[in-house]
């Protein structure tokens, strides 16, 4: 008696998977892959968010606009934090890029566009190292933004 139940019960279950895949398979698909971001988030150190806000609207801007030349980016903001708790971003940066082939970029063309708005690959490392005394990264995201089909 044990074993009938017992395979009833694994019958039943099986038919219920089975039922849901089919279900999800033919359920219609109502979005579309749109662009992607990314989604940087910045806690400035205590005194230097102006100091950070000037390389955000130099160096940051300068390679944005660069990316948004290529054809790259589509587009770019700045977001202030209201209130940030302690060890909580102030600042987030989001950039918003075509699609994810965008971020197949070669070596020569990232290092031409880092020397164009730094002066060289070396100064443009440097240029990290000191970014490091203004700012830290509490985290950055990429996600692909889902676009709803009519």
């Amino acid at each position: 008696m044990n074993r009938t139940f017992a395979a009833a019960a694994l019958a039943l279950a099986a038919s219920g998977a089975f039922g849901g895949l089919a279900h999800a398979q033919t359920a219609e698909r109502v979005y579309d892959n749109g662009p992607v971001w990314t989604i940087s988030q910045i806690e400035t150190k205590p005194g230097m968010f102006n100091d950070y806000m000037k390389y955000v609207s130099t160096s940051f801007r300068q390679i944005q606009e660069a990316g948004m030349k290529s054809g790259r980016v589509l587009a770019w903001k700045v977001l202030s934090v209201e209130s940030p708790r302690d060890h909580e971003p102030d600042v987030i940066l989001m950039v918003e890029y075509k699609n994810m082939a965008a971020f197949d970029q070669s070596p020569a063309e990232q290092e031409a566009v880092t020397a164009g708005v730094f002066g060289s690959v070396v100064k443009s490392s440097q240029a990290s190292v000191s970014r490091e005394s203004l700012r830290t990264l509490r985290g950055s995201t990429t996600a692909r933004e889902l676009v709803f089909v009519k």
